[in-house]
């Protein structure tokens, strides 16, 4: 884990994307997409029906380590609505023993909620909220822009994909906004075992960030943060 100043808050990145914040005991993460390859699998694509028993071992293992007595998904939790019904026996123990652990809040995202579900049923533990303010910060599955309050959320599945001094760097990032006299804001990465990502300078996030002075990837290498800038206000009039 590496420190990360945010604002008036001293945050912990994590190399597996997460984020632990010590003040509030609180683990972050985003876009756990439970389920997908059992959702690919009933559309023709038969995948190993593994990949929420990895996701979710990866957060026990960001639990343990950093002993964090609450988690904060940040949406998109299950891949569709239905995830969680189609959730294995062993994958459906350990969730249940995570929330039982701690306190466990479900930030709901796009593909969580349809008309007729939520975002994650009762029988899965924990609580649900649209957003949620945390010590001052908004916490929400996708980053609002015009928003200036500090802000933590996910969707994007930012990624580096950069060459720096002849080699090519390609790993999921957070993306982090900074403006003058408003809250610094974070996309968080996907912490999902089969999750995708999106180009960390894409215009899309950029967007969602606004408005902002700098925006900046970060990740935690070698426990070092290594930040890459990726954009700056003045290269608009430029």
């Amino acid at each position: 884990m590496v420190p990360l100043s945010f604002g008036t808050a001293e945050l912990l990145l994590r190399g597996d994307g997460a984020v632990y914040w010590p003040r509030e005991d609180t683990l972050f993460v985003a876009d756990l997409h439970l389920e997908k390859a059992s959702f690919f699998a009933q559309h023709g694509q038969p995948l190993p029906p593994y990949d929420s028993r990895e996701t979710l071992h990866r957060v026990e293992r960001a639990v343990a380590e950093t002993e964090a007595r609450r988690v904060v998904t940040l949406g998109d939790n299950f891949h569709d609505p239905d995830g969680a019904a189609r959730l294995e026996p062993a994958a459906c123990d350990l969730l249940d023993s995570l929330t039982n652990e701690v306190e466990w809040i479900w930030v709901t995202g796009n593909h969580d909620a349809s008309a007729h579900t939520d975002g994650a049923p009762a029988e899965c533990g924990g609580e649900q909220f649209a957003e949620i303010e945390i010590g001052g910060v908004i916490c929400r599955h996708e980053a609002r822009a015009g928003e200036t309050r500090s802000e933590l959320s996910g969707h994007w599945h930012p990624k580096l994909d950069v060459t720096v001094r002849g080699r090519r760097i390609r790993r999921p990032c957070a993306v982090v906004a900074r403006h003058e006299g408003y809250g610094p804001r974070m996309v968080l990465p996907a912490f999902g075992a089969f999750t995708g990502g999106m180009d960390a300078g894409h215009a899309a996030i950029r967007a969602s960030l606004s408005p902002a002075e700098t925006i900046e990837a970060a990740c935690a290498v070698r426990d070092r943060l290594v930040r890459l800038p990726l954009w700056r206000a003045e290269e608009r009039a430029a």
